[in-house]
């Protein structure tokens, strides 16, 4: 028999930055359909379904899910059930110091648009593993500088999902793809803030390589031309500025090398159509709909 629990609309808050739960299904984990938070769903035992918006995966034992602010969600539940819930708040992702990791957060949002379990990357399976075991022992034989332990293995398993969406969101690069195409790729992502260092003179000089034939190797590779990568890139980073952060404007522009909002705002409608605050109030309109 399968047992649905379904999520209303109604946001759950956390009180504090990191929070880690152990739950059964019939203790009906998930109490609704939105968080304000991230959350990382680790099965323990059992197996069925979940539904995120609107796309449904199985799970089972070893399945990593990752659930962002306003993923609409419900369980559908096959056999009994145990997981391990890891709640992290937006503030959490966006004051760590996560050293090369560039833009973590626009990176874990990426999860809304992938469906299943994120842990492709099979060495991690072993890592994550681990790690939950640590995380159940320390639930249930809590110790001196738990917290700090805890912290710790949270955030590795923060990065391990990180590395998961990455690699899942660059299959469409192939198995055959050269590992320098990576190196470009993650060159760029992780100088977005810095527009004298995308120049392609400045990247095809950083890695051996003409202009001529860094523009064709890298459509070549990756369907699309560098120059328009790093425009996608940079749109998604300040979208997600825009509708997940209490930046204002002006430090948008100073974050990514505008001369001023002028200049942020013609660059921004040209691809939307519509200026960055007809941007946000659609969107935020959008998001929080009942």
């Amino acid at each position: 028999m399968i047992n649905k629990y379904f999520y209303h609309m109604k946001r759950e808050n956390i009180d504090q930055l990191v929070k880690v739960e152990y739950h059964e299904t019939e203790s009906c984990p998930l109490k609704s359909s939105q968080f304000s938070f991230f959350q990382i769903v680790y099965v323990i035992s059992g197996k069925g379904s979940f539904t995120i918006n609107d796309n449904i995966a199985s799970y089972s034992k070893g399945s990593l899910t990752l659930l962002t602010p306003n993923d609409q969600h419900y369980l559908e539940v096959e056999e009994k059930t145990e997981l391990l819930l890891v709640k992290f708040s937006e503030q959490y992702v966006k004051d760590y110091k996560w050293n090369n990791i560039n833009s973590i957060g626009c990176l874990l949002y990426g999860a809304s648009y992938l469906s299943g379990c994120i842990l492709q990357n099979k060495p991690d399976i072993v890592l994550v593993e681990s790690i939950v075991t640590s995380l159940l022992h320390g639930l249930h034989h809590p110790d001196i500088y738990q917290e700090e332990l805890t912290l710790h293995y949270v955030n590795a398993l923060i990065v391990i999902a990180a590395r998961n969406i990455s690699k899942m969101r660059a299959e469409h690069l192939g198995s055959n793809t050269d590992k320098r195409i990576l190196d470009i790729m993650n060159y760029i992502q992780g100088n977005i803030h810095d527009p004298a260092l995308l120049k392609v003179s400045v990247i095809s000089q950083k890695f051996g390589l003409s202009e001529t034939y860094l523009g064709s190797y890298f459509k070549n590779q990756c369907g699309e031309t560098i120059t328009h990568y790093i425009l996608n890139y940079k749109l998604r980073l300040i979208e997600h500025r825009l509708l997940f952060s209490d930046m204002r404007i002006n430090e948008i522009v100073t974050e990514f090398g505008f001369s001023d909002e002028s200049h942020l705002n013609k660059f921004f409608k040209k691809q939307h159509k519509m200026s960055l605050t007809e941007f946000k109030r659609t969107k935020a309109n959008v998001k929080f709909m009942v």
